[in-house]
Order: structure tokens, then C-alpha cells, then sequence
């Protein structure tokens, strides 16, 4: 088995570089200052002039329709909400998504003039019209998160569901008229090239900085989600969904003495309330997780106990890292860089894709992903090189000389409850 590492040290330069930033990191950093702040505010959609006014339909924003539109249905059903935890585990951006297609369905009800009776329970040959009039004008996900929508809607207002054989047809046909126009395209990943240029770019004696390198290379490297490790907005932290500075950051190191950090998340897409582990390994590259993390823990360590973890000091007290802060600055650095400038779900992609091609089994990458279903599969990029390390490692197995690391780390861990418990090995293939 080779011992070389994720980068090919040999290069006098790089070792330097590396050396540099071990150095730099001991520093303490000064104090911060986020980018301006730019609180948008939501207001409702302004009513189309063919829409009729309705008091089953108040003017609410998008992400309250699903809670406050109903129909003649729902009176008898709604004497008490007995189903507003049903609301409860759809998420914010989901129940917006769910009141958009609410809002077309009773569009498109208004300009064939059906009665109010009729939308709730709608009937199957109305579901199937009113999919079938955007045929060729939205994509296929859209149309599948508004009939979700719809779906969701008959069931809270305690409606049956007619969506059966005819719509599942009618939906079958509207996959086939999409223009390629409105197909999306793939997200591109961040890669090695984009983390380099933040190492370069950022001042690690800067508090702000020193967070951002830090969530940056912890969703790289450790497969995270932004939402894992970051919080929506200022004001939006939730003690029950991000982490905060009280969690306890553990230590270990493999019989190899490879390094790594663990830390407890609250909530993830996958587990929701259930909880994961992130696992943080040091790694001889110069956007080293680990290394990463001590220097804003260190740099950082003035921020109360309860802010979440990602917390920077600021002339006037301390911030709590959000998504649009630290997007707004890697892109900036990207961008006089000469690279493209990326979404957030753009390092999930780039994080699985990275570990793929330097020889990481698929289901080691899904667990340190904390995947549940076969999405996984949709954030794969470099195929065509992917495929042929996984050949090359099947030929392995079928001869007999894989050689994985069974010793266990110390001090001894539970394999099941830890994501990617043994990925700190195998970093160094």
C-alpha cells in the first residue's frame, strides 16, 4: 500500500508554503470586521388582476400558504389544528417552495373559473389540466415540488389525495417537452484550485478570516453542508440546529498517529434531530482542516459559549459566521482569481468528488456525507476518472491485497458513532 499523501510534497515550494502557514496560524489574529450586512425583506406577491379575491386565500408570503390558505373543505377539519406538527417537518424553504406551487394551482383554477368546492378535494382530471398547462414552461423538479406541495396541502387540510394513474401519465409527458432551456445544469464543484486561492487570499491574523478558512475547509474536507456548520442569517441561530462554541471538540489520533478532531452537530438534512458526528483530519495539504480549526478556536476564543461555533470577534463584541457572509467572501477571492464563483452546496459536491477520485470507497464517502438515500449519487463529477480508481480497486480486492487498517484508535472509539470513522486513514493511501 503507499504511504504518499493527498499532495505530492516533494515540491520544495509547497513544503514551504505549508511550514509558512503553521507558522502564520500560531499568530494571534486580529480583530475582524464582516461584510456589510443586507437584511432582504419579504413581502407578499402582489395578486395577478385575473386573480379573484378570496377569503380562503388572505395575502400572506409564499411559506405561509400551506398554513393559512384553505378552502370550504377545510372548516370542519380545522375546528382544532391537530395537524400543525405536520408543518413542523417540512422546512422553511421547502413550505416556500410548496406555497409557490399552491399559489399557481389556484391561478390556474381561477382562470378556468372552478368552483372553490372543487380545488379541495381537487379531482384527478383537474390535478392532471393544471400540470399539463406548464408543460414546456417550468422544469421537471419544479413540477414535482409543486404537486408535492399540492399533495401536502389535502393532507393538513385532512382532503383525499386523487393523485393517481392519470396524473402520474400527465407528469410522465411533461418530462418529455422540456425545453433544454429550462434544464438546469450541474453544479460545478469546488475544487483543490478554489481552496488554494482562499489560502492564499485570506489574512490569517484576522479573526473573520481565520473562520471563514476554517468553515471552508471543514465542508471541504469533512463533506459537510454548509447549514451543518454555518447559520442562515444574523439573529436566525437555533440552539437545536447549529452548533455551538460549548460543544466539546475531541482529540485522537490513529496507531499511524494521524490526527483528528471530532465535534457533535444538532441537526443535519439526513438525521434532522437525531444528531451527527464531524469528523476533522489533519492532512499534509495546505488547506489542513484540522490545523485550520485549532487557529480560529484559538483565535477566536472570546465569543460566549452559546454562539455558534463559528463565531468571530469584531471591534464591537463578536458575530456569528453566516452563509451569505462567508459565500460573499469566497467569492470575491475567487473571483480576482479568475475562478468560478460557486453556491454553497457547491462544496458538498466538490468534497465527495475530491475523496472519490483519491481512491475513498463510495460507501466510507456516503457515511462521512451523511447521506441516507441514493443522492449521493447526484453530486459524482469527473466520472470518467472516478471509474477507473474504482476498477483498479476491485482488481485489488479480487486478489487479495487490500489491506485496510483494523487497529483501533486511541483511545478506543465506537466505529457507529463516528461518520467516517476510519476516513482519517485514508487520506493517506
Amino acid at each position: 500500500m503507499s504511504s504518499s499523501p493527498i499532495i505530492d510534497l516533494a515540491d520544495a515550494s509547497t513544503v514551504a508554503a505549508i511550514a509558512l502557514l503553521r507558522e502564520t496560524l500560531k499568530k494571534n489574529p486580529a480583530l475582524g470586521v464582516p461584510p456589510s450586512a443586507v437584511t432582504k425583506i419579504h413581502k407578499p406577491r402582489k395578486p395577478l388582476p385575473s386573480n379573484s379575491p378570496s377569503s380562503f386565500r388572505p395575502h400572506v408570503l409564499a411559506q405561509d400558504h400551506l398554513r393559512l390558505w384553505s378552502a370550504p373543505h377545510s372548516d370542519s377539519f380545522h375546528a382544532s389544528r391537530l395537524l400543525n406538527v405536520m408543518l413542523l417537518s417540512v422546512e422553511a424553504k421547502t413550505r416556500e417552495n410548496y406555497g409557490a406551487g399552491l399559489l399557481h394551482f389556484h391561478q390556474f383554477c381561477d382562470s378556468i373559473s372552478v368552483p372553490k368546492t372543487h380545488c379541495l378535494p381537487a379531482s384527478e382530471y383537474l390535478l392532471a389540466a393544471f400540470i399539463t398547462s406548464w408543460a414546456g414552461k417550468v422544469a421537471e423538479t419544479t413540477a414535482d415540488s409543486w404537486l408535492a406541495g399540492l399533495h401536502f396541502w389535502h393532507q393538513y387540510n385532512g382532503a383525499p389525495w386523487h393523485g393517481h394513474s392519470i396524473l402520474k401519465c400527465a407528469k410522465a409527458r411533461l418530462s418529455k417537452v422540456i425545453p433544454t432551456s429550462l434544464k438546469c445544469a450541474r453544479r460545478p464543484p469546488v475544487s483543490i484550485d478554489h481552496m488554494h486561492a482562499l489560502y492564499r487570499s485570506l489574512d490569517f491574523s484576522n479573526s473573520f478570516d481565520s473562520a471563514v478558512y476554517c468553515v471552508a475547509c471543514i465542508a471541504f474536507w469533512s463533506c459537510c453542508r454548509l447549514g451543518e456548520l454555518v447559520i442562515p442569517s444574523v439573529g436566525s441561530s437555533n440552539a437545536l440546529r447549529h452548533v455551538s462554541c460549548s460543544t466539546a471538540i475531541r482529540k485522537f489520533s490513529t496507531s499511524s498517529n494521524v490526527q483528528f478532531a471530532v465535534f457533535h452537530i444538532p441537526w443535519s438534512k439526513t438525521a434532522h434531530t437525531d444528531s451527527e458526528d464531524i469528523v476533522v483530519t489533519k492532512i499534509d495539504n495546505l488547506t489542513n482542516p484540522y490545523d485550520a480549526l485549532l487557529h480560529h478556536l484559538s483565535a477566536n476564543a472570546s465569543v460566549p459559549a452559546d454562539a455558534p461555533l463559528f463565531t468571530f470577534e469584531t471591534p464591537q463584541g463578536w458575530s456569528p459566521m453566516t452563509k451569505t457572509w462567508f459565500l460573499t467572501h469566497c467569492n470575491d477571492i475567487w473571483k480576482t482569481s479568475n475562478l468560478t464563483s460557486l453556491s454553497g452546496h457547491c462544496f458538498h459536491i466538490g468534497s465527495t468528488t475530491k475523496l472519490l477520485l483519491h481512491g475513498v470507497p463510495p460507501d466510507m464517502v456516503t457515511t462521512q456525507g451523511r447521506w441516507k438515500s441514493k443522492a449521493f449519487l447526484d453530486y459524482w463529477r469527473h466520472i470518467e476518472c472516478i471509474l477507473p480508481i474504482s476498477g483498479d480497486r476491485v482488481h485489488v480486492y479480487v486478489h487479495g491485497c487490500m489491506l485496510l487498517p483494523t487497529t483501533p484508535c486511541k483511545p478506543l472509539l465506537h466505529v457507529s458513532k463516528f461518520a467516517g470513522f476510519f476516513c482519517p486513514q485514508f487520506f493517506y493511501f
